[in-house]
């Protein structure tokens, strides 16, 4: 019995390298975060670029769906940065092409950009399409659960976690001086809730002192309590 166990211990740590190396290449997919947004907001997406062949990514499209608008990107040393637009002027897709040695084996990149999202609940899904140095080609463009999915992106009010931003005009909050007002407002406001905090805080606290002196006198009570007890036996 041993003699088999011993056997196929070398199988099992095999099999079990393998499945975790193909995990790992299974999950190094192209990713369009955040994965939830708000309706209207001017949302910071990154683009990341994981690379999964013994040859270099030198190039990344990304297509930008028809309810999403892309108003600015940022640039990235040794990369070269193209847009395509339509006949009003809307980007309809955004490369990214490596001057340099481009994205290696074994490592990432990651792309920045402002978009606005549609005003109105709905699923995003970002097609890309990933270039090799071989002029071999990913293209990330299927549903979930496929070989090669693209990511999603859910607009909603229901899940986001921050207001949408549609303030992206930074000189409005210094129209005839509101801005300053409404920041002062809101430093004034600051003093006036962290004493409730500490007060909640204190109160916290003294109500868990006085339940283990209550529960120390009872205990004490009771040792006292079984000590005469015994002592009448």
């Amino acid at each position: 019995m041993k003699t088999l166990l011993s056997k196929r211990i070398p199988f099992l740590i095999t099999a079990a390298a393998g499945l975790l190396l193909f995990s790992g290449i299974a999950s190094a997919h192209v990713t369009v975060k955040p994965a939830t947004s708000a309706p209207g907001a001017w949302e910071t997406y990154t683009i990341k670029i994981p690379s999964e062949k013994e040859v270099a990514t030198t190039k990344v499209t990304l297509k930008v769906p028809e309810n999403v608008d892309l108003k600015q990107y940022q640039p990235v040393p040794e990369w070269k940065v193209t847009t395509e637009k339509d006949a009003s002027g809307k980007i309809k897709t955004i490369t990214w092409s490596a001057t340099g040695a481009g994205i290696n084996a074994g490592e990432f990149q990651q792309f920045n950009f402002v978009a606005q999202n549609p005003d109105q609940d709905a699923d995003v899904a970002w097609d890309a399409y990933q270039y090799y140095k071989d002029g071999s080609i990913v293209e990330w463009t299927g549903d979930e659960g496929a070989d090669s999915p693209h990511s999603i992106t859910k607009i909603t009010v229901a899940e986001s976690t921050e207001p949408a931003d549609h303030g992206h005009d930074d000189t409005a909050s210094t129209d005839n001086g509101a801005g300053a007002d409404t920041s002062a407002q809101d430093q004034a406001a600051v003093p006036t809730q962290t004493p409730a905090t500490a007060d909640s805080g204190s109160s916290g606290v003294q109500t868990a002192t006085l339940v283990a002196s209550i529960a120390a006198l009872l205990l004490s009570i009771v040792s006292l309590i079984t000590s005469f007890t015994k002592r009448r036996q």
